[in-house]
């Protein structure tokens, strides 16, 4: 500790950083969904308590709310409430980076003096008088690897120079300073002071001790009527640090500030700090400086050097933090999932609709060599909605093309690929919400015995239900026949509709047209004269005007019938290029992301 007369040069303990994961969390979402390529610097806040712990030393924080909004709103200022005492704001800067290559390419001491340029206008310009945090500005320079959810990152607290350097006269606990009248006077003072919303987080003010050993907190803009005779003065700041011979890193720029201001060559300054939440005048600081500087530092033109950039373990290098490891592998999963969706929005298709992709409902009917891998394309193109009807079970020569199914679930008879399905998608997407239907489609041209009626009933009832809850069906059945029923339920109930079907070196891949009827109609209570009607009605065009599209069977002549009966082996079997099912189920999603994609939906 400084003695009376020493003339030691003033030494200070640096700022320390501190991120919360929440920061990094925000900082991804706003990279992936706003920002892009787009590396412009970014207006942040940074948040510091004075100290309240005579070990520990405050950090200044990055929390959530240090970034901006992600709404569309022109202003790109953080939002957060004023008058926290435990979070003073600061204004900061952040530079975050596109590829590793520009982050350690990045000016670092030109971005410093382009701050304390900044410091130093403001010190001038008198907005410090206004708004002392800006004499704290920082700035932080980032990485954000999206894929492996690591950060590279370094801090810099721009300090203005004092040249030379200011000497410490004196430097003592404020409780040794102020008479024990006077030190009761600022206690009580000081903590008026934070605990109004209106002055809790002004970080840099004035102490004042009259003659009578009143003491009163003033902003920095009053000065001029503290110039009483027999005054006591003093400059004081909230110190995070703990340190009981140096004060901390924000009175170097408070330093220059007065200097600067006020031309002063003695200073006192008060290095406030606390303890549980009150001001704690053993564990604060008072000390004397002396300020002799060279001729034209005081000049507006003249911008003083600068230091500030954070040392990580003593070395002038950057920080990294991976949050991998911490996180949940759900979340993880979906951020991984949703990352080349974000990506593709940045330059190669900015229209890109997630929202529509993430809350449609699609029903596959199906979930054979076509299902499985028309699942994983919606999935990959961010469904999360997806259910499988199929009442097959799982054979041996499924798996090698049925890409859900495993030899596990052949054993023992082989399970529902319904069921098997959603098991594999939830294993291979914890986020997917699927759901897997073991039932049989009603199929025209198989005959129905009496005791089956009322099963077969049921199933159509069922299937029409069905499609009804959801927007989009995919039939990707084995027969012709199987189609014919869900081709009719979604053209009465006007949803979108696709088919996918294979032939040994040839494949199909088509949507379906809307509905012939100018309205839905509720086949359950349409009364026959009346439904009578409607038929008379059917449309030929759109409401648009346009011709309708047709289905799968609008070139048929005759209904479908029996196609697995009376077939050999290769016949009964989907006998295929093993290659043409990938193709088509790719196509047959892709054509769904268009027509969602398309003006007219």
């Amino acid at each position: 500790m400084a003695k009376e007369g020493s003339g030691s040069i003033l030494q200070f303990a640096p700022f320390q950083s501190s991120v919360d994961e929440g920061f990094w969390h925000r900082l991804s979402s706003l990279k992936l969904n706003k920002f892009g390529i787009d590396d412009s610097p970014i207006p942040i806040s940074g948040f510091f308590a004075p100290c309240s712990h005579p070990q520990v030393s405050n950090y200044l924080t990055l929390l959530a709310e240090s970034l901006p909004s992600d709404s569309n709103e022109e202003s790109s200022i953080p939002a957060f409430n004023r008058g926290n005492r435990n979070r003073c704001s600061v204004p900061g800067i952040l530079y975050n980076t596109n590829t590793m290559e520009s982050f350690h390419g990045l000016d670092k001491q030109g971005l410093l003096k382009a701050e304390a340029k900044k410091i130093w206008e403001d010190i001038h310009s008198g907005k410090v008088l206004e708004d002392s945090a800006v004499l704290s500005r920082f700035l932080l320079i980032s990485f954000a690897d999206l894929k492996k959810w690591s950060f590279h990152y370094w801090f810099a607290f721009p300090a203005l120079i004092l040249d030379p350097p200011a000497t410490l006269v004196d430097l003592r606990p404020a409780s040794q300073w102020f008479t024990l009248e006077e030190a009761e006077s600022v206690s009580t003072a000081c903590n008026e002071w934070r605990n109004s919303s209106v002055t809790a987080d002004v970080p840099f003010i004035l102490v004042s001790v009259g003659s009578d050993s009143r003491a009163a907190v003033r902003h920095l803009k009053d000065w001029e009527t503290c110039q009483d005779d027999g005054q006591k003065l003093l400059f004081a700041f909230y110190d995070p640090c703990h340190l009981p011979n140096n004060p901390g890193w924000a009175l170097r720029n408070f330093l220059a500030f007065i200097c600067a201001r006020w031309n002063l060559k003695t200073v006192h300054f008060l290095c406030y700090r606390e303890n549980r939440g009150f001001a704690d005048l053993s564990l604060s600081l008072v000390g004397e400086a002396l300020i002799t500087i060279s001729q034209g530092w005081r000049e507006h033109q003249c911008v003083p050097n600068a230091v500030g950039w954070e040392l990580n373990k003593g070395r002038k290098v950057p920080r990294c933090i991976n949050l991998a490891k911490s996180m949940d592998p759900t979340r993880l999963a979906i951020s991984a999932a949703d990352l080349n969706l974000k990506l593709m929005r940045w330059r190669a298709l900015p229209s890109l609709n997630l929202d529509i992709l993430f809350s449609i409902k699609c029903l596959l009917l199906g979930a054979g060599t076509l299902g499985c891998q028309v699942a994983r394309m919606l999935m990959a193109w961010g469904v999360r909605k997806i259910t499988l009807v199929d009442n097959g079970r799982v054979a041996m020569s499924n798996p090698l093309r049925q890409s859900l199914y495993t030899l596990d679930d052949c054993l023992s008879g082989g399970d529902f690929k319904a069921t098997a399905a959603v098991r594999s998608l939830q294993r291979i997407f914890p986020a997917v919400v699927a759901e897997g239907v073991v039932m049989a489609i009603p199929m025209p041209g198989h005959p129905v015995s009496s005791q089956e009626e009322n099963s077969v009933l049921e199933d159509c009832r069922r299937l029409n239900d069905l499609i009804g809850s959801h927007d989009v069906i995919f039939l990707l059945t084995d027969t012709r026949e199987s189609r014919w029923l869900p081709t009719l339920l979604c053209a009465n109930t006007n949803k979108i509709t696709i088919t996918a079907a294979l032939g040994f070196d040839s494949f199909l891949v088509m949507r379906h047209g809307p509905g012939p009827f100018n309205s839905t109609p509720d086949l359950k209570v349409e009364m026959p004269n009346s439904l009578s009607a409607v038929m008379d009605n059917l449309a030929l065009t759109n409401t648009d005007g346009k011709q309708r599209l047709g289905c799968y069977f609008c070139n048929d002549v005759v209904a479908p019938t029996d196609s697995t009966s009376n077939r050999t082996l290769d016949q009964q079997c989907t006998v295929t290029r093993p290659g043409l099912a990938p193709i088509a189920s790719a196509l047959a999603v892709e054509l769904l992301v268009g027509i969602l994609h398309h003006p007219y939906g």
